[in-house]
């Protein structure tokens, strides 16, 4: 009861509930970006103009309308980073259900596969392994997806461990299913809530490796996204000319947007841990 707020909610789901409040906002500005965007992102104009009227957001350095760059960047965004935790997600799923449902030398081999994984230096890696794929949307969902597995795996597996020793799943054994049934129809449900935490924090996590990457040049410059926005201003002269509406718009949304995920995530994990605390 100490951890409760105003209209009976409690921190973890103010926490969730915020966190949906912003995680709506900018789906709906994606979905609906043809509607919400007042001109064509593409379509170039007279460069530099301040915030007016006509350009809410001022133009860059090609004219083409801020307001409407950040609106259309929201997808690109947010698509690459639901797409790269869902790579990450599966793969770190998938190794931490084999490895702590059958343990053994299974485990050894996969636990020490991850450990290897997270000797590697992340982001050090991920700028040589996206600048040797090339610049492109789907190198950089690949690159993200591929290295972000690693606590995913460490976590699901440890979920893992306590389910398959409860008395249902050793229940199921002693009938004599299979452990393919036995792993897919009783374990896997319950580890999918500490998944799904791991799915909506990798999110955030991706978007901020995006946002880093495409400011370092390696996005794809064929794309509208909040990071290659950021790259744009650095690169063309928006810093210097103290373009503010050029940069500081796509820095806050890549902001807010990382905060909502986070707030869901950290109050799902909140419910993980009142879990284990009842087993």
């Amino acid at each position: 009861m100490t951890d409760r707020f105003a209209f009976g909610l409690t921190a973890r789901q103010r926490s969730v509930f915020l966190g949906l409040c912003i995680l709506g906002f900018f789906v709906s500005l994606a979905v609906l970006a043809p509607v919400i965007a007042p001109y064509d992102p593409w379509k170039t104009g007279i460069p530099f103009l301040p915030p007016s009227p006509d350009h809410l957001l001022g133009t860059n350095d090609i004219g083409q309308d801020i307001f409407s760059e950040l609106v259309y960047g929201a997808r690109i965004s947010i698509l690459i980073g639901f797409m790269a935790a869902f790579v990450s997600v599966i793969i770190g799923t998938l190794i931490g259900l084999f490895s702590g449902y059958y343990r053994g030398y299974l485990d050894d081999l996969l636990m020490g596969m991850t450990d290897v994984v997270l000797l590697i230096p992340g982001l050090p890696f991920m700028i040589i392994l996206a600048g040797y794929l090339g610049p492109g949307l789907w190198n950089i969902i690949l690159v993200i997806g591929l290295l972000w597995w690693t606590s995913t795996a460490r976590v699901v597996r440890s979920r893992v461990l306590q389910v398959r020793e409860m008395p249902f799943v050793e229940g199921a054994r002693a009938m004599g299913l299979g452990n393919g049934y036995v792993m897919v129809r009783h374990v896997l449900p319950n580890t999918l809530d500490v998944a799904f935490a791991k799915f909506v924090l990798t999110v955030a996590g991706a978007m901020l490796t995006e946002a880093g990457l495409s400011f370092l040049g390696l996005g794809d410059p064929l794309q509208k996204s909040w990071g290659m926005m950021l790259s744009y201003a650095y690169s063309q002269g928006g810093f210097i000319r103290g373009c503010w509406w050029w940069y500081l718009p796509p820095g806050f949304c890549i902001s807010l947007a990382v905060l909502g995920f986070m707030l869901i995530g950290f109050g799902m994990q909140k419910k993980d841990e009142c879990w284990e605390r009842r087993l």
